[in-house]
């Protein structure tokens, strides 16, 4: 069947506020238990190499933004007549409800004529998926022009406030008033913001454009348990409770809607997985490693890319470092917006040439999906 090409000819993104350094995160985000530090914040930030990310609140913890405003915050900064885009495709891991969807927000946030829209949900992979969608949607011909969207607001989810139920329950039983290492970890590595992509079946007249070769996802829910999650509980056999399940006073007692990850099941899997799916997928398509000019990973921490770099190499798929595109420690991880984010500062850059290939990884620890990109620069 032919299909027509696809080009993704300007991407924006919007980070809140001022960059939040490390010694200022519990400013905005407050301690749990009152003024208890976490013993583990200079553990995690010296592994994972973040030194600034972005926050939609203020310090006094007040919101800025909600996610649906940021997502249409970056769409405006692609800066190209909105009347003209016919699809609008939107990823995210933290939705500001559960009805109506997050692309419907966010069409309504940019109040502009009527649209089709598609909303994706899960984790990193859902601004790739909704990325797809657009794609296969001009492919096929039933879009012209399309605008995708990542966007988080995860300081939120965060902040001290969400957990002082859990805390006060660790007071009375004399522990240290500090939630558990599965959940304490992940507010020191994640962050707020949103990117957009344009999307269209012609290039640029002037400048460059991405035409996308292939975007190819997996899932390995069917071999290994839940790892990260939010409005659930695990069970010790691994199976998910959720919160429909609890009764009401249980949904803040057992922080049921806290975000938590399983550290062990994320060290033994990410990385193993994901080196397979770039093996496969280069096979599936016929890419030679070789022929890749820019690598771009989303990896939640700085301390798996010597991991993946090595794994790479035994794949015999290695990829010299000069290659690899991060902006992991100027940002933070966020989520469904990251990949675009990196993608974004790159294609901005004045770094690109016609004719180099850029190669993106995707990882998503929820249930181990994983998602892979080809770009060519024209």
């Amino acid at each position: 069947m032919m299909t027509n090409p696809v080009y993704i000819n300007s991407i924006a993104r919007f980070l809140p506020g001022n960059p939040v350094s490390n010694d200022e995160m519990e400013q905005y985000l407050g301690f749990i238990g009152g003024d208890m530090r976490s013993k583990s914040k200079a553990i995690i930030l010296r592994n994972n190499k973040i030194t600034t990310r972005y926050y939609a609140i203020t310090r006094e913890g007040v919101s800025t933004h909600t996610n649906y405003q940021l997502a249409a915050e970056a769409v405006r900064s692609l800066k190209f007549p909105l009347q003209e885009v016919d699809l609008l495709t939107c990823g995210t891991t933290t939705p500001d409800q559960l009805l109506p969807s997050h692309a419907a927000m966010v069409h309504g946030e940019l109040n502009t004529k009527p649209v089709e829209i598609a909303s994706f949900s899960g984790s990193c992979c859902s601004g790739v998926h909704a990325l797809k969608f657009a794609w296969m949607s001009i492919q096929t011909g039933q879009a012209k022009t399309a605008v995708t969207t990542g966007s988080e607001k995860l300081s939120t989810w965060m902040q001290a406030r969400n957990f002082k139920e859990e805390a006060e329950q660790l007071k009375q039983l004399e522990q240290t008033p500090i939630l558990s290492f599965e959940k304490d970890f992940l507010r020191w590595m994640l962050s707020d913001g949103a990117a957009a992509a344009l999307l269209q079946g012609t290039p640029n007249q002037q400048g460059i454009s991405l035409r996308i070769e292939y975007i190819d996802s997996v899932s390995f829910a069917n071999e290994i348990e839940t790892c990260m999650y939010a409005g659930a509980e695990k069970s010790e056999d691994g199976s998910l409770k959720g919160w429909l399940s609890f009764e009401q006073s249980e949904w803040l007692s057992k922080s049921v809607f806290s975000l938590k990850q399983d550290t062990r099941l994320l060290d033994k899997h990410i990385i193993r997985l994901g080196t397979k799916t770039i093996a496969d997928t280069f096979a599936k398509h016929g890419i030679n490693h070789h022929e890749i000019d820019w690598f771009l990973p989303h990896i939640s921490s700085e301390f798996f890319r010597n991991k993946l770099a090595v794994q790479m190499e035994e794949h015999g798929i290695g990829i010299p470092q000069e290659k690899w595109f991060l902006n992991l420690t100027r940002v933070g991880n966020v989520g469904s917006a990251s990949i675009l984010l990196a993608l974004e500062e790159l294609f901005n850059s004045g770094q690109l040439k016609k004719g180099q290939k850029i190669a993106m990884i995707i990882p998503e620890s929820a249930r181990f999906s994983y998602a892979n990109v080809l770009l060519t620069v024209c």
